[in-house]
């Protein structure tokens, strides 16, 4: 009972840690819909959403480079092998980095037109996806320099460092979404560029990692062997990756149905979904992290009871966060939707009635995504993947089919799609004689 008690304590430690993380990721995402839904257009929150894949995009360039080189340069540090770690280091910074850059010349100065068009068709949103894009895609550098060095500050042994830098970069970008679209007038122009100096408050914050003189890793450039420790860095966050390329096509197949299928309005009721699962998120994440943190120690422990003890837990606090979001998405989705600018009633009751679809739907989008990460604990690597791939891909042909046959259900799609996934994984698991138990120790 005691040692229960004592994960019990672990584990709300590590979950507010996180969630205090996930929360100033979430409030930004949502409160900067906000503001540009009240102080801009409906339209400026459909742009926003358009722009997704792109921030997508850029996400996963990190995970290829800077999650795979944090996870080598966590090893090595673990065998105290220093000078691999800063070799580690120094390759994934710089590479993401000149990736960025390379993605801002090319993207963001010379093919923008082209990309904004093939992000957004319609008209009367372009304009305002263009002039947004342009930025995000200009501040690349920053948003992937942003996250490499949030992994690689958390890997040397100062998190409280991260989680500072996470909470002042969404101060920052929030307070200036207001100064920048209201009082400079500068319009959704002004949302990403306070995107982008909020990230560049947050490297100052990171690279202050460096000046107390007791950070592990240091900022050294030593050429020898890069493209061989270059693979061993993409061949570490290709799997990671993968998932994340998988999520940007969903992002754009589902941005294209359903601009395509209900227009203008319908795409702003989307992008007001979209935010509502940032909400999810908040919670999810936290809980996640708290299951491959902890969760994860206790494996190595080999110590099957706590394993247990803290999946359970971390199943009992989403299911708990779920319900609560849900009961009270059902009960003001209009007050929701006139938060993000809807004005109409028109546009009002369709969101209302999207949202309340949308609130369950991401019920089992969560179950899914923690029994993914209980598969990754128990060493069933290929199960989470195809889990991490469907959550993705299974709803781009749902999404699809319910745009050419019933347009009127296409709100339902995700719930569908994640239905038929839970099927899938309940055959897979059997067929696969898949079990949760750790493996004996040597």
């Amino acid at each position: 009972m005691k040692s229960d008690n004592n994960i019990g304590a672990q584990f709300y430690r590590y979950l507010w840690a996180y969630i205090l993380v996930a929360l100033s990721g979430c409030l930004g995402n949502v409160v900067d819909g906000i503001i540009v839904g009240n102080l801009i257009s409906a339209d400026g929150v459909s742009a926003i959403n358009l722009s997704r894949p792109i921030i997508q995009f850029i996400f996963t360039l990190h995970l290829l480079i800077n999650a795979g080189g944090g996870m080598l340069v966590a090893y090595a540090l673990g065998r105290d092998d220093r000078r691999q770690a800063h070799r580690l280091f120094t390759r994934a910074l710089s590479v993401s980095t000149g990736v960025g850059v390379l993605l801002a010349v090319m993207c963001g100065w010379l093919l923008i037109e082209p990309t904004a068009r093939f992000l957004c068709d319609n008209q009367l949103i372009l304009p305002l996806a263009r002039d947004y894009m342009r930025v995000v895609l200009l501040g690349a550098p920053a948003y992937i320099l942003m996250w490499g060095l949030s992994t690689m500050v958390g890997v040397d042994g100062s998190p409280r460092l991260v989680s500072l830098a996470v909470i002042v970069d969404n101060v920052v970008n929030l307070c200036l979404d207001i100064v920048f679209i209201k009082w400079l007038g500068w319009g959704i122009t002004g949302s990403s560029v306070a995107t982008v100096v909020g990230h560049l408050v947050g490297i100052a914050i990171l690279l202050s990692h460096w000046s107390g003189g007791q950070a592990k890793l240091a900022l050294h450039f030593a050429l020898d062997g890069f493209w061989s420790s270059l693979r061993r860095i993409v061949g570490q966050g290709a799997p990671l990756a993968l998932a994340s390329v998988c999520l940007t096509a969903l992002l754009l197949a589902a941005n294209a149905i359903v601009l395509s299928t209900v227009g203008r309005m319908g795409i702003f009721v989307f992008a007001v979904c979209m935010n509502l699962l940032q909400v999810y998120n908040l919670f999810l994440s936290g809980t996640c992290q708290t299951l491959q943190s902890l969760g994860a120690i206790q494996v190595g422990k080999a110590d099957e009871g706590a394993v247990r003890s803290v999946i359970v837990k971390g199943f009992r606090f989403i299911t708990v966060s779920m319900v609560v979001t849900c009961a009270v998405v059902w009960g003001v989705p209009q007050a929701i939707a006139h938060l993000f600018g809807a004005s109409d009633d028109a546009t009002v009751a369709e969101c209302s009635h999207a949202l309340r679809v949308f609130a369950l739907s991401f019920i089992p989008f969560c179950y899914i995504y923690v029994l993914m990460i209980v598969y990754k604990l128990y060493g069933h690597h290929r199960m989470a993947l195809f889990i991490s791939l469907m959550l993705s891909l299974a709803v781009i042909p749902v999404l699809w089919f319910m745009s050419r046959r019933a347009p009127q259900w296409l709100w339902y799609s995700y719930l569908v799609a994640y239905l038929i996934e839970a099927v899938a994984i309940v055959a897979v698991h059997r067929l696969g004689h898949l079990a949760f138990k750790l493996p004996a120790k040597d």
